[in-house]
């Protein structure tokens, strides 16, 4: 019978871990201005003339930039270091907001918002965890990685309201012009806090490298060689596309479905679950294992979503409160995906190149998740039913559940 060996490390490590993690949360609560997008939007002055295609634009662009650029951006954190990419992260962020905000048509905010904030998010993100999870041991992999995506996750939680307020003192060129400025300070601020452990550093406490395992660091090119990464990014595609469809209309839902204005209180409840269910979804990894806690939030986000399809307008479930309940929770078992995937994707590829790895791990967020909101949203505008949505989604958690049974450790050969 064996015993898993302590968990200590010395304070002065402990204490320079935590500063990282602390220094990614905060990066992440600046990047995740994206998740308020549909606020800034709402801001676009009637002269202006935009259409509502035009008005979305920037927000699309934005996500898909952002998900392609995690994968250089990835691999320059891995070669140069963490603190340098999310610095550049910060400026390309603040100074595409500051130039959009000198413009007036969705040209200029396609290329701010979309192209320069859609790059510096990304390189923010792809700093923000790498670093923070190689100071911690194996057992807290899933804790640290939920605990700096939640920044991104409930980011909207100050960042909405505080968007609305100025865009009603001062408009929407000011507002987007003040963010910039702020959150380019914040993030090259805080970027200064990004370091990796030394060469050599071993997070495991002593005693724990002879119980352990051989951990093998693969490159990008040889995880794309491996059967894991394609199940790995089928799983990512379904959770984030089936949690994105429901999200996207969450407001309509309640609004002609359910006949429930509830405005900005749905809007916080996804961003409370969608920050929480990362650090809860991270901490139950750690102890029953990635796999059984990806089919547990699959299974658990398909029962949540019929359980949305039957909240229509004169049923027990389509109150305030059941309306409360099931967006925090859709929006905790779709943040929970943003901590479980760079888990594994470190448990199963290593740390050495975890940055880019992980980079071509999240382009299912950007391809799967990112379209498949399109394509219901699509749907929505020619039919006015998000049947289409419900049934995609239900369908989509349940292959991916079915999906885990397939999904074990890789082994070099």
């Amino acid at each position: 019978m064996t015993t898993s060996p302590a968990l200590s490390t010395p304070p002065a490590v402990k204490n320079l871990g935590w500063m990282v993690t602390l220094a990614g949360i905060g990066i992440n609560l600046a990047l995740g201005i994206l998740y308020t997008w549909s606020v800034l939007s709402g801001g676009v002055p009637a002269e202006w003339n935009w259409t509502e295609t035009e008005k979305s634009l920037p927000y699309s662009v934005a996500c898909l930039v952002f998900c392609i650029m995690m994968v250089p951006a990835g691999r320059l954190q891995d070669r140069i270091g963490p603190s340098l990419v999310a610095l550049t992260g910060g400026l390309l962020v603040g100074a595409g907001m500051i130039l959009a905000s000198f413009t007036v048509s969705p040209l200029g905010y396609i290329l701010g918002f979309g192209l320069l904030a859609g790059t510096g998010i990304g390189f923010g993100y792809a700093s923000a965890t790498p670093p923070a999870v190689k100071w911690f041991p194996k057992a807290r992999t899933g804790l640290i990685a939920g605990l700096v995506v939640s920044g991104f996750g409930l980011a909207s939680v100050y960042a909405a309201p505080l968007s609305e307020f100025l865009i009603k003192d001062s408009g929407l060129s000011q507002t987007v012009r003040i963010l910039g400025i702020a959150f380019l300070a914040v993030v090259v601020l805080l970027a200064l806090f990004l370091k990796a452990p030394p060469k050599g550093y071993s997070p495991e406490a002593p005693g724990a490298a002879a119980a352990a395992t051989v951990k093998e660091d693969f490159s990008p090119l040889e995880i794309l060689k491996t059967p894991q990464f394609y199940v790995l990014w089928f799983m990512f595609a379904c959770g984030a596309g089936a949690g994105l469809m429901i999200i996207a209309k969450m407001k309509a839902i309640a609004k002609d479905q359910a006949g429930l204005a509830l405005g900005f209180l749905l809007v916080a409840m996804l961003a409370i679950g969608n920050g929480g269910g990362r650090i809860l979804a991270g901490v139950v990894s750690d102890r029953i294992g990635r796999k059984n806690t990806m089919l547990i939030c699959f299974l658990v986000q398909a029962v949540m979503i019929f359980l949305l399809s039957r909240t229509t307008t004169g049923t027990f479930l389509a109150n305030v409160v059941v309306m409360s309940v099931l967006s925090a929770l859709i929006g905790a078992n779709y943040g929970a995906n943003l901590s479980l995937f760079p888990s594994v994707t470190k448990d199963f590829y290593g740390l050495k190149n975890f940055g880019m790895n992980y980079g071509l791990v999240f382009t299912a967020w950007g391809i799967g998740g990112f379209m498949l909101s399109l394509v219901a949203g699509k749907v929505y505008d020619t039919y006015k039913t998000f049947d289409f949505a419900y049934y995609a989604a239900c369908v989509l958690l349940i292959l991916a559940a079915a999906t885990t049974f397939l999904l074990k450790p890789v082994k070099r050969q």
